[in-house]
């Protein structure tokens, strides 16, 4: 069978996740993100139990 002959797909994955990781990963990871995060305090909410209208 011919689809489990390795030998040009292993290359091909292997260039390909070589590329992605050496190349186009740092570009993106450069960019500045649009949204900052926020020195913001997390509120507290109040937890109210639920009342069943049956017994």
């Amino acid at each position: 069978m011919p689809q489990l002959n390795p030998s040009p797909w292993l290359s091909i994955m292997t260039m390909s996740w070589l590329a992605f990781s050496l190349i186009f990963q740092p570009k993106t990871l450069s960019f500045i993100s649009t949204n900052p995060p926020i020195n913001k305090t997390p509120t507290t909410t109040k937890n109210h139990p639920w009342t069943w209208p049956w017994p």
